[in-house]
Parts: structure tokens; C-alpha cells; sequence
């Protein structure tokens, strides 16, 4: 969602903020502004559209060169549309306040503070945190103790970055369920959303947790709690460099993100394999005699992690036989799901910070369900309050569309699934080893191979550039991958397109099926590659064009009457899914760059939706 930055230190602060706001503009976002300590006042600089017209008004402002300690925000609409105005930082008497969240309660508080003489001039929810806090700072003499107080009356997510006038080259900041992350380098102390923000001045960190203050000055950071006492925040260490964060020659990230799969599932996989040749995860919780006892498993999830755990939960069914639910995050606490001591609850997430995410685990640990947590970011949120936690070591995934984490997600769950078929008396151990050795060797290797089938699937794409419609189908495991080729192609070309079993076709969709229309039709399992191309057939026979993604072996046995086919390298049928998926995100990533689309920046959507 929304972009944090702040520097204080001795040098000019507005390089820093423009530089730490671009690194973060993958958020998404609609808007920016900039505010900057100046000669015992605090100037502001806001802008509606891309960053360039942010640095356009500045070069013509005085903080140009001057002030040494300021905050930068890149806005994503919530409340009110964007706008100069609506833009962050906003301005109170006293301070000027950064924000990212939601406060939902910010009318009670907009209304309480009109009847004490504040004016408000944004349709946002920040400015309402930002004269809280003045209201308390007038009153008490003292920003910390302002910030506690107001954050007692605030209900909602934050995380706030706030500067005040009377305390120079100071930035304060606190948390609650949005991430924000605090450095002190020899140039500088710095507040940021995310880590490519700082990436290039430090490699250590610290994870600001929740209902501490952060008092960031140009030479020190400390840390309050509510009493005033001073709290200890643990130092974490970034490993991945600045080179990493880049596009490495790539004209996007999103193809080069796709690239970095094979080894990123390498990566995730291999450290945890044991000396066996078995599933290790390394926790001592979750151990065999554990596995075994759970009787149901929740998948929770939002988007393309939910369709990951829809790959897993054809995947542990198939071969552990426990029964699996997989839920949108955003309706898992409302739908009151039925949850018993027997069942585990796992829950998906890229950045760990998914706020529809992060309240799920929170309802399944109220109810008393153990919980395990799958995500990419180390001492992320949902990393931190699940009763245990797999990392997936993809490295910085820094397009809006998620990709190879995706496929990690996925690798994680195949794992998990050996292992409980294992706890369950469903897989024996030689098998188990097996099927390890083929995730960590063949199939990072056939995904390298699938990769070089790029200039085919690009070739492919241009047949679909000016369509307005397009339908995925599949059966089986293939009709999961679908839900995630849809979004995939929908979220960064535009194309409206969906995702069916293609046994639902004759059930009403067939209806929309016209000449010309695009199908794009997903085989993996041979023993539904008969049921698909009778699908195939059913569209066919009404004018659609259709191609045809499948394994190389499906190809060379069956005739399927599709334009055009492209099959994958060789690789085991249990794991052909893994190779799918990178045709599908090659296919969309051609589509919408040869539309023309901001391929990592699509419109309306942020990487980290830290909002419910």
C-alpha cells in the first residue's frame, strides 16, 4: 500500500526522501508529498500523479536545498480521491504526519476535535491522526507521550512517521498492523515502509514492533514503551544487496522475477531437506507425531496466495488424504468457520503483512488453532504472531504481480504435503525421498528449460494483444492453476478475462463463447487430458480460438484440436503444474507489455495490501 520514508542526519534530507519514495513506488500508488524541517517550521510539498511531478514542485519550492530531516509518503487511495490536497504528509499545528493504514474511527475523532476548534481540509483519515496528536502535544508538552495518548483513542492499522516543529532533526514513529522499519547509518536515521527504501544506506534493520515509539535522531534511534521505559528492538540484517533489488537487464521486474524462479525454489526447498533426503522444516512443533494428528487443515490466503493454496490443496489430498479449506483471508473471521483443537491452520502471504492475512491468524489463534505461517518476509507480521513459521527464500519480489513467489508458495506445499503423507502412514520414507530429490533437482532444472520457450509463448501473445475477453479452463489441479492464469493476465494487461473447470462450460459459460474468442486450455494430469479436450471441442465447435498449454507427453499422445500448442519440457506429471505456471506468467507478461501496460506497476493495485 502506501510508501514510508524519513531521514534525519546532516546532510540535504530531499535526495533521500526522492531516492527512498522511487524505490518504493512498486507499493503502488496514486500520489506523493514530502515534509521538511526548515528554520523552526515545517514545509510541505504534495503532489497528485508519479514522483517526477513531486521533484518538479520542489525544484521550484525552497526545501530544494534546505532542511536537513524530513518524511516523504507515496499515497494509494482510501478515503477521498487522489488529490494535492488528500496527499500526504498532512499538516497539523504543530507536526506534519505520514501515514499508512486505515483509522476507522477518524469521523468520531474529526468530529470530537471540531468541537475543540480544529478545522479539517482533506476527505482523508490521516488528517484526523494528525491533529489527535497535536491535540495531546498541546496538552502535554511532550510528542511521545502525545502519540501514546492519541493512539489509545485511534482504532485501526498505522504506521505513523511524525515530525514537529519544536523538535528538530527528530522523527518519531509507531506501529500497528502496517509494517515500518527503523536504521541508523553513518549518514543517517531512517523510518521506511519497506527495505528497498533503505537498501542502498545500510544492510541491518530494525522490525519495529507494535505499541512501541521510535525516536529516530540524526545519530542515535531509541525505542519507548507506554510506561516510558526504554525497549529493546532486535537488529535483523538484510540479505539481499541493492543489485538484487535492480532489474538486472531486464526491462521489467516482473521477467526478471520470473527468471529468478528456478532458483529461488531451489533455494526454499533445499534447506529443508535433511541428510535423509527427507522434509526438515526445523520445527520441533510440528514434528511427525504432531502432523499426524490434525484432522482438517485451512489454507487462508488473498489473491495469488490463495490460488497457491489451491495447488496445495489438491496436492496434500492427493497423496496425505486430510481434508483441506481453502479460504479468502478477507471472509475467513466473517464466514465464523467451524475450527477445532484437531485442525492446523495455515496461512499464505508474500509480504507477511496482508492485513485480511494477518486478522485471520489472529481469529484462528483466538479459537485456539494452531497456526503455521508462510511468507516471504523475515520478521513480517504474520511471521512473528503464528505459532510457527516457513520462510520462502525468494529474495526481493519487487513487481505488483507476484510471480515467483507464487511458485515458491507452491514448492512449500508440496513439501508440506510429502511430509504429512509421511506423518500420515500415506507415503512411505524411499518414496518421500524421492519425490524430495525430483523438487530439488528436476524441477528447478525443467523450469529452466520451460523458460526458454519464452520467444514462443511472445510469438503466441500477439494473437491476443487487441482481445477484450479470454477464458482459462482445466481440469483437476489444472483448474486451480487457472484462477491464478487469470489473474495474472487480468491484473497487469487489462483483458477481462476468467477462470472455469471445463467440465462447467456446458453449464452456462458456454453461453459467452463466440467467434474469435480467445480459450486458453491448461493439461497436466493425462488422466483428465480427454475430459479437457472434449472442453476444447465444446468451444471449438462455437468459433472460439483456442491454445492449448500442456505437457510434452500429452502433446505427442493425444490429438487436441487446439490452434495452437505449446507443451513443456519433460518432468514428472506430479510436478508439470510448476512448469504451467511460468508459461501462464510469460504469457501474461507478453501480453501486457506488447499492450503497452506498466507491467510492474499495474494500475489501481499496491504489492503490500496492509488494508482491509
Amino acid at each position: 500500500m502506501c510508501g514510508i520514508i524519513g531521514y534525519t542526519g546532516t546532510k540535504n534530507s530531499v535526495p533521500f526522501l526522492l531516492q527512498g519514495l522511487r524505490a518504493l513506488e512498486y507499493r503502488g500508488y496514486d500520489s506523493a508529498g514530502v515534509a521538511v524541517q526548515i528554520n523552526g517550521g515545517i514545509n510541505t510539498v504534495k503532489a497528485k500523479g508519479r514522483i517526477d511531478n513531486l521533484e518538479e514542485k520542489i525544484n521550484s519550492s525552497e526545501i530544494k536545498t534546505d532542511g536537513t530531516c524530513g518524511i516523504g509518503h507515496t499515497r494509494w487511495a482510501t478515503h477521498g480521491a487522489p488529490s494535492d490536497i488528500n496527499s500526504h504528509p498532512h499538516r497539523a499545528p504543530s507536526l506534519a504526519l505520514i501515514h499508512n493504514g486505515i483509522i476507522e474511527n477518524y469521523a468520531e475523532i474529526e468530529e470530537m476535535l471540531s468541537a475543540e476548534g480544529y478545522t479539517f481540509v482533506s476527505e482523508t483519515d490521516t488528517e484526523a491522526a494528525a491533529k489527535l496528536i497535536d491535540y495531546y502535544f498541546v496538552r502535554l508538552g511532550d510528542p511521545v507521550k502525545a502519540i501514546f495518548e492519541a493512539t489509545d483513542v485511534i482504532r485501526g492499522s498505522y504506521a505513523f512517521g511524525v515530525i514537529f516543529d519544536s523538535y528538530p532533526d527528530t522523527i518519531y514513529s509507531i506501529r500497528k498492523d502496517s509494517p515500518l522499519i527503523v536504521a541508523s547509518t553513518e549518514e543517517g536515521g531512517f523510518i521506511a515502509s519497506d527495505i528497498p527504501a533503505i537498501l542502498s544506506h545500510t544492510s541491518s534493520y530494525y522490525q519495529l514492533e507494535e505499541g512501541i515509539v521510535a525516536i529516530i535522531g540524526k545519530n542515535n534511534v531509541s525505542f519507548v514503551d507506554r510506561k516510558g521505559n526504554e525497549s529493546s528492538q532486535t537488529r535483523l540484517t538484510i540479505d539481499w544487496n541493492v543489485e538484487q533489488a535492480q532489474k538486472g537487464g531486464f526491462p521489467h521486474f516482473m521477467i526478471k522475477e520470473i527468471h529468478e524462479e528456478p532458483e529461488a525454489i531451489r533455494k526454499t526447498v533445499s534447506t529443508r531437506i535433511g541428510e535423509d533426503g527427507l522434509p526438515d522444516f526445523g520445527i520441533r512443533e510440528l514434528d511427525i507425531v504432531r502432523l499426524s494428528k490434525f484432522k482438517n487443515i485451512h489454507i487462508v490466503a488473498c489473491g495469488t496466495a490463495m490460488h497457491a493454496g489451491l495447488i496445495g490443496k489438491n496436492i496434500i489430498e492427493k497423496i496425505a488424504r486430510v481434508p483441506v479449506n481453502v479460504d479468502i483471508a478477507s471472509e475467513f473471521r466473517y464466514r465464523d468457520p467451524i475450527l477445532s483443537k484437531d485442525d492446523l491452520v495455515i496461512l499464505l502471504s508474500q509480504s507477511g503483512e496482508t492485513a485480511d492475512t494477518l486478522a485471520a491468524l489472529r481469529h484462528a489463534k483466538s479459537k485456539g488453532v494452531y497456526t503455521l505461517s508462510i511468507v516471504n518476509v523475515i520478521g513480517s507480521s504474520v511471521a512473528r504472531e503464528a505459532d510457527s513459521v516457513l520462510y520462502t527464500w525468494a529474495g526481493p519480489e519487487i513487481s505488483v504481480a507476484s510471480t515467483k513467489a507464487y511458485s515458491v508458495q507452491c514448492a512449500l506445499l508440496y513439501l508440506f504435503a510429502v511430509q504429512l503423507a509421511r506423518a500420515c502412514g500415506k507415503l512411505s520414507d524411499a518414496f518421500a525421498k524421492e519425490l524430495c530429490r525430483k523438487l530439488t533437482e528436476e524441477v528447478p532444472e525443467a523450469i529452466s528449460k520451460t523458460l526458454e520457450l519464452s520467444k514462443e509463448i511472445k510469438n503466441a501473445s500477439r494473437h491476443y494483444l487487441a482481445s477484450e475477453h479470454l477464458f482459462f479452463i482445466g481440469r483437476g489441479i489444472d483448474s486451480a492453476l487457472c484462477s491464478e492464469a487469470s489473474l495474472k493476465l487480468k491484473e497487469i494487461s487489462y483483458i477481462h478475462c476468467e477462470a472455469y473447470a471445463a467440465g462447467e462450460l456446458k453449464h452456462g459459460t458456454i453461453s459467452l463463447i463466440t467467434d474469435g474468442i480467445p480459450v486458453v486450455a491448461l493439461m497436466t494430469e493425462e488422466f483428465l487430458a480427454e475430459k479437457v479436450i472434449s472442453g476444447i471441442r465444446e468451444v471449438k465447435s462455437r468459433g472460439a480460438n483456442v491454445l492449448a498449454i500442456t505437457t510434452k507427453e500429452i502433446a505427442e499422445k493425444y490429438a487436441i484440436p487446439a490452434d495452437k500448442i505449446i507443451s513443456v519440457p519433460e518432468v514428472d506429471e506430479f510436478f508439470a503444474p510448476f512448469l504451467l505456471a511460468t508459461v501462464v506468467q510469460l504469457f501474461a507478461y507478453h501480453i501486457a507489455a506488447g499492450r503497452g501496460c506498466d507491467v510492474d506497476k499495474p494500475r489501481n493495485l499496491a504489492k503490500s495490501v496492509t488494508v482491509e
